[in-house]
């Protein structure tokens, strides 16, 4: 009976998978995934990130992208960097994803993150491809602590204003920010889903408590002149400015915005 126990153990381990051992050489190809490997990666695990990482408009991680080699998401250009894994978004270029693939290179790729779970799960998922588990739960460990700061019960009505007049409705990482910052997204109120452009007439309609614009892209950015119509002078003086970066991607980077929203809510 014990050699039958024996083998039958051996069995069910042989049967097992075995866990991939972490990627020792990682090229990652997208802005969000960039971010997410700068903040779990072990010291020389990440060998190059993409170019629009070290870019300050776009990423809220560019201080720290200035350490290392950038590309130009070409198959060529990370093929020669001899990555046994690549990390690629959503909507990464797909003849490149598709050529790598060919090549016998992993490539991983992640969807774009539209909640504080989708974060949660990000960071797990990327913990594990990096070998990196334990930092990727203090990540969420100190997010979530952020997050559980108590608010006040009444939730001020808020509206997002970007440039070109968009807005962002249900299903955005923005109105999950919104959610864990106390406030009403009036974006939300009107049935608007994702990305998508708002009136100025509903806008100036809606009588938002806060007013919320993303970053000033300077002179000669015509998409922003909408953000300085007289009709917006008429709105309510509460005013809140959260650059883009905060929460184009989804990491635990979107925190900070949380913190700016409550810190701007009206009185």
């Amino acid at each position: 009976m014990a050699r039958f126990a024996t083998l039958l153990a051996c069995l069910v381990l042989a049967a097992a998978p075995l866990r991939a051992a972490p990627a020792a050489r990682v090229v990652s190809m997208n802005l969000c995934t960039d971010q997410l490997a700068m903040l779990l990666a072990r010291p020389g695990q990440l060998v190059a990130v993409s170019d629009i990482a070290a870019d300050p408009v776009s990423s809220a991680m560019a201080a720290e992208a200035r350490a290392y080699p950038t590309h130009h998401n070409s198959a060529e250009e990370i093929y020669l960097l001899a990555p046994d894994l690549v990390l690629a978004g959503e909507y990464s270029p797909a003849e490149t994803v598709s050529m790598l693939r060919r090549l016998g290179i992993r490539v991983e790729s992640f969807p774009i993150g539209e909640s504080f779970g989708d974060i949660r799960t990000a960071v797990r998922r990327m913990g594990d491809l990096l070998g990196t588990p334990e930092r990727a739960e203090r990540l969420i460990t100190e997010m979530d602590a952020e997050l559980a700061a108590p608010l006040p019960a009444e939730r001020p009505r808020a509206a997002i204003f970007y440039a070109n007049g968009y807005t962002s409705g249900t299903g955005t990482l923005a109105d999950a920010v919104l959610e864990a910052a106390g406030y009403s997204n009036i974006a939300a109120e009107d049935g608007r889903q994702g990305l998508s452009r708002f009136p100025l007439e509903l806008l100036a309609l809606s009588h938002p408590d806060l007013l919320i614009t993303g970053q000033d892209y300077g002179s000669p950015a015509r998409a922003q002149e909408i953000l300085s119509h007289p009709a917006l002078a008429h709105l309510p003086r509460d005013r809140a400015q959260v650059s883009d970066k905060l929460w184009v991607c989804a990491t635990p980077r979107a925190a900070e915005a949380v913190r700016l929203l409550r810190a701007a809510r009206p009185e």
